[in-house]
């Protein structure tokens, strides 16, 4: 067995997105190959609701999926194909956008105010990219989450772990989205596919993606070599891109982490954006805007 060693840390970045809602992107809208098949991944986190009432009032998708995951408050959404809903604490959302949708999310407070969840992009590879649109709106209750002895808590909502599948299927990238929480100073092995790309995005305490066996600072020996020891703390809102191998290894801090660890088969095709359009060609791009304003889009 191998442990993923860490590529880089990076905090999420304020970013403003639909009719002016403040919210942290942790990467995507760029170079995301080493994403792949991933392109975006936000965490709207806000306790002000001037902050989000705006919401994300209609706009276009084609070619992705978007996984829309909520912690705390509601999502109302709407289509152009007459499909409507709510997503409250704990549901899940994958809208598989394919040849092309338009639609609206409008986010509303829990009793306090706050509002809380991740939206995570997905990339179609190309014979898909035209495929039918399609939901699978998923319950809290209908996401599997198993405990491990030492109290770490695994919510599964897409892919295999620990004997339990997600109720998310039939996704072309295979991916695998948990929802992992490590008690108080609990060193995690968890395993991650070899031929897949991972990371991890902590949005709750505090711990160290390294080898938690190994001790902190710097090891000394008589007369011999000095090896410094990187242990990067990671804590609240903080990515972490792993690099190749068959597990990761978490040390939870004092009061415990929580964080999404998603992977994915690389798609590795190219990649042309236009906001929530992405083609493997600008033709491709071009095409999709002259039908937005001829009103031939959906299809």
């Amino acid at each position: 067995m191998s442990i993923r060693p860490v590529k880089r840390i990076v905090e999420a970045a304020p970013a403003l997105e639909g009719a002016g809602v403040k919210l942290r992107r942790a990467f995507g809208f760029g170079e995301t190959a080493e994403f792949d098949p991933f392109l975006l991944l936000d965490d709207f986190r806000n306790e002000r609701p001037a902050d989000y009432m705006a919401g994300f009032p209609w706009h276009p998708h084609r070619g992705i999926e978007t996984i829309t995951y909520v912690l705390a408050g509601t999502v109302n959404h709407n289509d152009s194909l007459g499909n409507s809903g709510a997503l409250g604490a704990g549901d899940v959302q994958w809208m598989t956008s394919g040849s092309g949708i338009l639609h609206q999310e409008m986010p509303q407070g829990d009793a306090n105010g706050r509002m809380h969840g991740f939206q995570l992009w997905a990339n179609l590879p190309a014979q898909l990219k035209m495929t039918k649109p399609r939901y699978q709106d998923v319950h809290a209750r209908e996401v599997p989450e198993v405990t491990d002895d030492d109290g770490t808590r695994v919510r599964i909502v897409c892919g295999d772990f620990w004997g339990k599948t997600g109720p998310v299927d039939g996704i072309a990238a295979d991916p695998r989205y948990l929802d992992v929480s490590v008690p108080p100073g609990v060193r995690k092995v968890l395993p991650v596919e070899l031929d897949r790309h991972a990371f991890a995005y902590v949005f709750e305490g505090s711990g160290t993606f390294r080898d938690a066996s190994a001790p902190f600072g710097v090891l000394t020996e008589k007369d011999g070599p000095v090896e410094t020891v990187a242990r990067e703390q990671t804590g609240n809102r903080s990515l972490v891109l792993f690099d190749r191998g068959d597990e990761v290894v978490v040390q939870a801090g004092e009061q415990g982490i929580r964080f999404l660890l998603v992977s994915g088969k690389p798609i590795e095709e190219p990649v042309a954006w236009y906001g929530p359009i992405v083609m493997n060609t600008q033709e491709q791009l071009r095409q999709a805007v002259s039908e937005l304003q001829a009103g031939t889009f959906i299809k």
